[in-house]
């Protein structure tokens, strides 16, 4: 049985350290003793509507659910070294919010948090909107599903993953990305996934300038590609692509089926890939 706090104001240092198995219903973590480390150590937690102000509340913690939760701009570095987490219909806004973490779900949350997710393992996310730079750097078996991104160098270094019915605006994306498949997705910023390797993009609307350059194994399957100059450089490619491209250059190797190139630039004699426009070859 669960031990319930409910309409309590907490902000002591370490407040809750160490506690097990409890209930926390509208309770709120600010006030003028500006502690830290709210629920440090702890296990099998569970929050509803919960307001946290103060830094550090969720570390080194297990089993932990929160649900209906605000964590403001001052939650600084809120869950890190924690695994085992829920979190739904939250607000997720301090910097650095989830860190060093593994098996989490996320669900209907607003997430504005620089840096967040970084080196985190087993995260499923849905129906989340989130904005902030270097999004899930070096992150392990990702899972998202109708997520909105919005924010500068997201998913670098990130391995075994997939991503469904998503919309991310964001510049220098998937960089050195390996294993990841993105399926019925809007990808829009530039210079995406450069030096990624087995990386394939099915049924996605691509924009932005100078995309998938220096990739190893790359593949897209019935793309779209918008704005999008000077692609594939030194990539080695297979993609059937469904719209005009604006260039492509000196793709290393492989097949590039494509409904129009408006500029070819192929000046490396290294470059040995080929494109195709409407069964015609015109590069080899």
């Amino acid at each position: 049985m669960k031990n319930i706090y409910r309409d309590q104001t907490f902000d002591q240092e370490r407040a809750l350290y160490g506690k097990k198995d409890i209930y926390l219903i509208n309770c709120r973590f600010d006030g003028p003793a500006d502690g830290e480390s709210a629920l440090k150590e702890s296990s099998n937690i569970e929050v509803d509507d919960g307001y946290f102000n103060l830094r550090y509340p969720f570390w080194h913690d297990h089993h932990l659910k929160i649900n209906g939760c605000e964590l403001t701009k001052l939650c600084r570095a809120a869950l890190w070294y924690s695994e085992d987490i829920s979190i739904t219909d939250s607000k997720l806004y301090g910097i650095k919010a989830l860190r060093e973490c593994s098996d989490i779900t996320i669900e209907h949350t607003d997430i504005i948090s620089p840096e967040f997710g970084w080196s985190v393992k087993n995260i499923k996310m849905k129906d989340t909107k989130a904005s902030g730079e270097y999004f899930m750097m070096r992150s392990d078996n990702l899972t998202f599903d109708q997520v909105t991104l919005d924010g500068k160098y997201s998913f670098q270094y990130i391995t075994d993953s997939v991503f469904e019915n998503c919309e991310f605006n964001t510049k220098d994306a998937f960089w050195h990305a390996k294993n990841v498949t993105i399926k019925d997705s809007v990808i829009k910023g530039e210079y995406l996934a450069w030096y990624s390797e087995n990386i394939i993009f099915e049924n996605c609307l691509i924009i932005g300038t100078q995309p998938l350059c220096y990739c190893k194994n790359l593949k897209l399957v019935n793309c779209r590609m918008t704005d999008t100059d000077l692609a594939f450089e030194k990539s080695e490619v297979d993609a059937t692509i469904l719209t005009e491209v604006d260039s492509i250059k000196n793709p290393k190797a492989g097949r590039i089926s494509v409904k129009g190139v408006k500029e070819m630039i192929m000046d490396d004699p290294d470059a040995k890939g080929e494109v195709v426009i409407m069964s015609e070859k015109i590069i080899a």
